[in-house]
């Protein structure tokens, strides 16, 4: 396993699908998965994508700036993210940073178990 593979094809997909259908993220987390965002701690794979699907916008573009990785215990990779995150109809874009904990699956591809998202205000 090539972590830096695994982590840029995480990414791509992550976030285009994040961008393009934010309800597509189910099959990425699992029932013991936490996303943990703006210091707001949520725990399975519904609550997830019911938290990233209620968010206050439509539309968003994210744009990456680094992706640096990690291999982990047990097969896992530890894959941190920033960049920025166009929101539509606003002029600046927010600054962010993510950390995902991705942890492997009998059928050979990669679930998330840990997720920390936060802006960064300057």
């Amino acid at each position: 396993m090539d972590p830096d593979a695994v982590a840029k094809a995480f990414v791509d997909h992550y976030y285009s699908t994040f961008d393009a259908n934010r309800a597509g993220l189910a099959n990425l987390y699992q029932e013991g998965s936490m996303l943990t965002f703006e210091g707001q701690k949520i725990q399975g794979s519904q609550n997830i994508v019911a938290k990233l699907t209620s968010l206050p916008f439509q539309q968003c573009k994210h744009n990456i700036t680094t992706v640096d990785c990690q291999p982990s215990g047990a097969g896992g990779v530890l894959v941190f993210v920033s960049g920025t995150l166009q929101l539509a109809g606003e002029q600046h874009a927010l600054k962010f940073s993510q950390m995902f904990h991705l942890m492997p699956t009998p059928q050979g591809s990669f679930y998330v178990l840990n997720d920390i998202f936060r802006l960064n205000y300057a």
